[in-house]
């Protein structure tokens, strides 16, 4: 069980996580020992407390993580008022043969499976991996208060 601090409860952690369609920025270290990070489209299962991604098999992350499984990431609005969640934790690699990961995210962000892209991810020669990220601490952040005159909130 992943430890929550900063502004939110887990409650309100899972709720923000749940509701915000914005990429995860995942963060790694290469088998060189160098940085590498990227953006992928997640969701977040709330019952097990941790973000689910999914990319192609042959993607350099999934070598860099198969090396070293410690990751860093964060969620977070890019417009004002700036809020969202960042972390670390351990990404586990597993087959997404049937493809039912990348379909829920390409629900979650382009409301279906009826698009160029969508066909093109889901073409049955790629091969395609699930990226589980279960998280050791969460820290949340909420400038909404701060920001006000700012934004539209």
């Amino acid at each position: 069980m992943p430890t929550y601090t900063g502004e939110w409860d887990r409650t309100e952690v899972a709720a923000f996580l749940a509701d915000a369609t914005v990429p995860v920025r995942l963060a790694c270290r290469t088998p060189a020992g160098g940085l590498w990070m990227l953006s992928l489209w997640y969701r977040f299962d709330a019952d097990a407390e941790r973000l689910v991604c999914a990319t192609a098999a042959e993607a350099d992350v999934v070598e860099y993580l198969r090396a070293d499984d410690e990751v860093t990431f964060e969620v977070s609005t890019n417009d004002p008022p700036y809020r969202g969640v960042r972390g670390n934790g351990q990404a586990t690699i597993t087959p997404d043969d049937d493809k039912a990961v990348l379909r829920s995210l390409l629900e979650r962000y382009l409301g279906g499976t009826d698009s160029a892209l969508a066909r093109r991810l889901l073409a049955p020669e790629r091969d395609e991996v699930a990226i589980r990220i279960d998280p050791a601490r969460l820290y949340s952040w909420d400038f909404t208060e701060r920001m006000r005159e700012v934004s539209d909130v």
